[in-house]
């Protein structure tokens, strides 16, 4: 092989070597696989849902995990992402905005009259939509909770639904 042949190969697998490091370091690596999005309304669900079975006190501080009281721990889940409630449960069911009992999404707020306060018009019990007809909330013997929303106390002591996220 002649110089002139030898230099001409030379330049072509140096440009070559030059072209294809060149394009490897210039495309981006493909972007990361997302698991499935989990709506904001399922996470807080997810998370009240670690605490299962934490005894139920009326009255309870906001200032404890140990304890709650049904709108204590709609405050505790909610403030996690960035939903500050109010304090009680008549307050909570006056913030958001109205959802009908058809519309509910994980992560709405649903209010019921029920327990020793209730006359079945005042707001007395608060607890968050899981979806499939599933309550998560506190009260009574079981503390934290889940309860089907269309059956028995539940489904008679419905008031009204409100979303907040």
């Amino acid at each position: 092989m002649n110089r002139q042949n030898w230099i001409k190969k030379a330049v072509v697998v140096s440009l070559s070597a030059t072209l294809g490091v060149g394009a490897v370091l210039t495309v981006a690596p493909p972007a990361p696989v997302e698991a499935a999005s989990v709506s904001k309304g399922t996470q807080v669900v997810n998370y009240g849902k670690q605490y299962m079975g934490t005894p139920y006190k009326f009255g309870a501080s906001t200032s404890t995990t140990r304890v709650f009281d049904c709108s204590s721990f709609m405050k505790h889940i909610f403030k996690k992402y960035g939903v500050n409630l109010p304090r009680t449960s008549a307050a909570q069911s006056k913030v958001g905005k109205a959802v009908s009992k058809s519309n509910l999404k994980a992560g709405d707020l649903v209010f019921f009259s029920s327990g020793s306060r209730a006359n079945g018009r005042n707001v007395t019990h608060v607890a968050v939509y899981m979806g499939n007809g599933k309550i998560l909330h506190t009260y009574g013997k079981p503390g934290v909770t889940i309860s089907n929303l269309n059956s028995g106390n539940w489904k008679k002591t419905y008031l009204k639904a409100r979303r907040v996220l």
